[in-house]
């Protein structure tokens, strides 16, 4: 065993072995995995072997499809068959609920390039005869799901890797993780200690384990999950003889079950409602290859269900059950990357589907410890995503609810229950008071609408308008109207300070900073001119800024500050960061009355001359030391107010109190969503992503591109220079019962006077050189970034939403998203088309905002 690497890969599952083969096909080689058994030892070795390329977020669909990809390569290279079974698979709907998921599946599927197709229960059945198709309604095929063989698919990696270099040491524990002040780390072991510049927490079942070791409590659980094997079937075998295909895999959202062939028999799977945890607390070093006790009455609903659906499989004997131990993170998504607070230790555990996105996760990593980016928008996977609260006991509850509706659709405006509240301000209980429907953001209880007095604060779920529709549209029209407030303590809260605070912000943000008492706007791009950050800024003193942001993004973003502080030189110690989180929150006030109600809760004057549009001034409120901002959300005349818990209360009195005679209203915030959609403001991690430019988020009059040397400025200025590709758009749309809501694919009637017309980020069946890194543009073969030679009056998939819903005070129902920016201002009627849960509705650009497209009304 060497004494010195470059990185230790920590766990030799499926994912562990995926990114020593990444790291080592980029080029590092002086690598070496630690296992503390044998390979597959956790849960790679038990898998039922699945995979898939669809998912919810469509940037992890993509890593899925280069995942599937992969296969071949490791085969060919390893010498080592994956045994991969490419059978394709159906999910089946039994209500129109779930059929309406499956539209909205296979609508992301177009701009995905993936071949899905809705089908007729009858056309499932003909792939797969157990079924009774008389229990479902319809169904989507996807012919890119199968099975393979878990251990040959783990050792293809490790062989591919060992050839290309790396090192691989079994039976050998890592017992403790130290750090060395100029940064190299310890990798203490069983059988020696080896320096490394980077580690990677491969762990699967121990990768909480190997978290603590660091002083990080990863949030994963590792969950019992339990499949059973048939005796052989003569059906099965019978179906094989008669159509020389496999029967292909199936999705059963009512039974919480997956199906498919093994061998002559079939292999069952649930994920049930009496899920258990494994080992809640600590993981035994010494489990192995070993399973758990089945219990068969905990999966007994599903398998009655199941049996129902596929009677053809009721009557079948029972070879075995498998019942082992799987790891999630509280969404089902892996986590994966730096963690924030530490230098070069990176994560890639709670990788569920393995072997769906293993690869995947074995690539993006590997390309942000080699290059610095993970080169896809990772953030659905990023372990920067979950904040302090995401505590053990808190992680315990939402895996067990994840799991538990790992196969439950999930609708737009539907907030799940477990383990909250976690974080409350000093307002929840006036919230709940004032029927407030309340929703989880970032672990804190924020309102999203308020209920009319006399019913019921609850959302009716649904794919379509719902019963917040009417009272959201009230709020709406009486903040513009007359006045409104809201709670916006879900917003990120930074101090920089210090004698080089300016020359650091200027250094990572695009647009100028303000001077002293005034506030700007900006966003901010990585070295490759991709957008990570939008953020306002005021300068509230000498050496000193208040910065506010998105409070999903708090530790991504204080990952970024953290690596760009200054290392060295006379300047080294003069950046301090401070991230309030919870312990400074605010109200918003917005609406033509703000200003006459402000000036009621303050003793200083606030008149247009006096406190101006992006003006910053502390002053008491209601009595209270606060930070006001004069800008707000809602694109209307209003002000953001800032100041400690412990004042939160009185402000809100005084201003309710206060606003009594301007008819104020509380609002929440979807109405706060609905009337930036009016405005045609961009949202973070919806409109605003890493796979953006800032040209092609439109966010031209923020990047200052002469100020100074700022980070990414080089290749923000090549996109301007060679025009964007894409152009971020407002639509507004013509919907009938159900708006947008995120990853519907834009159709356009282009004709041949636009000539070529790109295919967004994401459009196109994913291909891959042999670097890892996608094909786009002339260059790449079927799906590429280019479709050529268009005939006039022919409708294509030319890009995709990216958030909307209703503007309540235009009435407009409205999407933004991104399409080719060749056809970015082109307002005519008939040119586009928003597909809406299969229907295609007509929809056309609004270049200017339907509100006060001018901005006099902010700016009065």
């Amino acid at each position: 065993m060497k004494s010195h690497v470059k990185a230790v890969v920590i766990g030799g599952g499926v994912v562990g072995c995926s990114v020593l083969y990444h790291l080592a096909k980029a080029g590092w080689t002086d690598i070496m995995l630690i296992e503390r058994s044998e390979l597959t030892s956790g849960s790679s070795w038990h898998a039922a072997g699945g995979f898939h390329t669809l998912n919810g977020d469509p940037n992890v669909a993509k890593l899925q499809a280069y995942t599937v990809q992969l296969y071949k390569e490791i085969e060919e290279l390893s010498g080592q068959s994956c045994s991969l079974h490419l059978t394709g698979g159906v999910m089946m709907a039994d209500t129109p609920e779930r059929m309406d998921f499956l539209r909205l599946a296979h609508a992301k599927g177009r701009y995905l390039g993936m071949d899905t197709e809705l089908i007729t229960p009858s056309e499932a059945k003909a792939m797969f005869p157990l079924m009774d198709e008389n229990n479902f309604v319809g169904a989507m095929w996807d012919p890119v799901e199968g099975h393979l063989d878990p251990s040959g698919t783990t050792h293809a990696y490790a062989k591919a890797a060992r050839k290309l270099g790396a090192e691989i040491v079994l039976r050998n524990r890592v017992v403790e993780l130290t750090q060395e002040v100029d940064g190299t780390w310890n990798v203490v072991t069983e059988q020696g200690t080896v320096k490394a510049e980077h580690v990677v927490n491969c762990g699967g079942l121990w990768a909480r384990e190997i978290g603590r070791m660091v002083g990080v409590e990863l949030p994963v659980l590792a969950m019992e999950h339990m499949y059973l094997l048939t005796e052989p079937m003569p059906e099965v075998e019978q179906f094989n003889k008669s159509t020389g295909r496999e029967m292909i895999g199936v999705l059963d959202f009512k039974g919480e079950i997956y199906t498919r062939q093994e061998r002559n028999g079939i292999l069952l799977g649930t994920y049930e409602k009496a899920c258990k945890p494994w080992s809640p607390v600590n993981t035994p070093w010494d489990f192995g290859h070993e399973l758990l006790q089945p219990d068969i009455d905990r999966i007994a609903p599903s398998l009655e269900i199941g049996f129902k659906h596929f009677p053809g499989i009721e009557k079948a004997g029972i070879k075995q059950i498998i019942n082992g131990p799987f790891t999630f993170a509280l969404d089902g998504n892996p986590l994966v990357g730096p963690v924030q607070g530490l230098t070069n230790f990176w994560c890639a555990c709670a990788v569920m589907a393995g072997f769906s996105q293993g690869g995947g996760v074995g690539l993006a990593l590997s390309n942000w410890m080699v290059h610095g980016d993970p080169g896809f928008d990772v953030w659905g996977m990023d372990v920067a995503r979950f904040g302090e609260w995401a505590t053990l006991r808190y992680t315990n509850a939402k895996v067990r609810e994840n799991y538990s509706r790992r196969f439950s659709i999930r609708f737009p405006n539907e907030e799940l229950p477990a383990a909250r509240p976690a974080q409350t301000t000093p307002l929840y209980d006036t919230m709940l008071a004032n029927n407030a429907v309340m929703g989880d953001s970032w672990g804190l209880e924020t309102p999203l609408w308020f209920a009319p007095k006399g019913t019921e604060p609850k959302d009716i779920v649904s794919f379509h308008r719902s019963n917040d529709f009417g009272p959201i549209g009230e709020e709406v029209r009486a903040t513009r109207e007359r006045v409104g407030v809201t709670e916006i303590a879900n917003f990120a809260k930074y101090e920089v300070s210090g004698p080089g605070a300016e020359d650091f912000l200027n250094r990572l943000m695009t647009n100028r900073m303000p001077k002293t008492g005034r506030i700007v706007l900006t966003p901010m791009v990585n070295e490759f001119g991709k957008l990570i950050g939008d953020f306002t800024i005021a300068k509230t003193g000498e050496d000193r800024f208040m910065i506010w942001g998105s409070s999903a993004a708090q530790k991504y973003h204080m990952r970024w500050f953290e690596k760009h502080l200054p290392k060295d030189g006379p300047r080294t110690s003069e950046v301090r960061i401070h991230r309030f989180d919870q312990t400074l929150v605010g109200l918003s006030i917005a609406g033509p009355k703000s200003r006459d109600l402000l000036q009621k809760l303050v003793d200083v004057d606030v008149s247009t001359k006096a406190f101006r549009f992006m003006d910053f001034r502390e002053m008491a409120v209601g009595g209270a030391p606060c930070m006001v901002n004069r800008i707000t959300y809602t694109g209307d005349l209003g002000y953001e107010i800032w100041m400690a818990p412990a004042y939160q209360r009185l402000v809100y009195k005084a201003i309710k109190d206060a606003g009594e005679e301007f008819g104020i209203v509380d609002f929440g915030m979807r109405a706060l969503l609905s009337m930036r959609l009016e405005k045609n403001f961009p949202t973070w991690f919806r409109e605003l992503r890493p796979i953006y430019g800032p040209f092609e988020g439109s966010m031209d009059r923020f990047i200052k591109l002469e100020k100074n040397d700022f980070i990414g400025r080089e290749a923000a200025a090549k996109e301007l220079a060679q025009g964007p590709k894409l152009r971020r758009v407002s639509f507004i749309v013509d919907a009938a019962d159900a708006d947008v809501m995120g990853d519907e694919p834009i159709w356009a009637k282009v004709g041949k006077d636009y000539g070529t017309v790109e295919k967004p980020h994401g459009y196109g069946a994913p291909r891959f050189d042999e670097a890892g890194k996608e094909v786009r543009g002339s260059k790449a073969a079927e799906g590429a970034s280019a479709v050529r030679g268009i005939v006039d009056g022919e409708w294509r998939v030319v890009g995709w939403v990216t958030s909307g819903g209703y503007a309540h005070y235009v009435q407009k129902s409205m999407a933004q998203g991104y399409v080719p920016a060749t056809l970015a201002e082109d307002e005519s009627a008939g040119l586009f088309e928003i597909e809406i849960l299969g229907h295609r509705r007509p929809a056309r650009i609004n270049v200017e905002p339907p509100f006060d497209p001018s901005g006099e009304k902010m700016r009065a």
